[in-house]
């Protein structure tokens, strides 16, 4: 039973950025753990789909900090920011999922074996970790859902909950 004292507020701005932080970071670690335990070699959208999450990291952890610390005005903000990183993590992972399936064809870094090295040492550091690779690739699956297939549906219902959340927490300020 909740208490009396209860500031169901008060609760939402310290259990949205710390769910937005902790299944980004649980993602993060996933996918470095099948790359460097697992030895799943990540195709250029792979990588790409780890960006939003260290945004989402970074905002989250600022937004907890502030309720944390009894600073609520910018906990909103900076969870609608993570929240907005979470969902366009979602959607590069969505665009992969659409690769892997070939219902679109990929971008031009998507194809295996494709480096840019943009200087000579660069050439002989890609030649010697071998060929990328491809978007097109499915290393691995669980019920027919790939890695980015996980990663597109995780990362869209967390950001959907991180939205409502900040919804929610500037309706109850207001």
């Amino acid at each position: 039973m909740r208490s009396m004292n209860a500031n169901p507020t008060r609760e939402l701005t310290r259990l949205a950025p710390a769910l937005l932080v902790a299944v980004s970071a649980a993602l993060l670690l996933g996918a470095l753990g099948f790359q460097y335990l697992g030895g799943l070699k990540p195709c250029a959208l792979c990588i790409w789909q780890r960006y939003p999450h260290g945004a989402v990291l970074v905002l989250g952890a600022l937004a907890l900090g502030h309720a944390l610390a009894g600073k609520p005005k910018a906990v909103p903000w900076l969870t609608m920011l993570a929240a907005v990183a979470m969902i366009v993590g979602a959607g590069i992972a969505a665009f992969h999922v659409g690769v892997e399936q070939g219902w679109w064809k990929g971008l031009e870094a998507c194809a295996a074996g494709s480096r840019p090295p943009g200087t000579l040492e660069g050439a002989f550091e890609a030649l010697k970790k071998g060929p990328a690779a491809s978007c097109s690739d499915i290393p691995w699956q669980l019920f027919g859902i790939s890695m980015a297939g996980y990663n597109f549906l995780i990362s869209a219902a967390v950001g959907i909950f991180g939205l409502a959340a900040t919804r929610a927490m500037v309706r109850r300020a207001a």
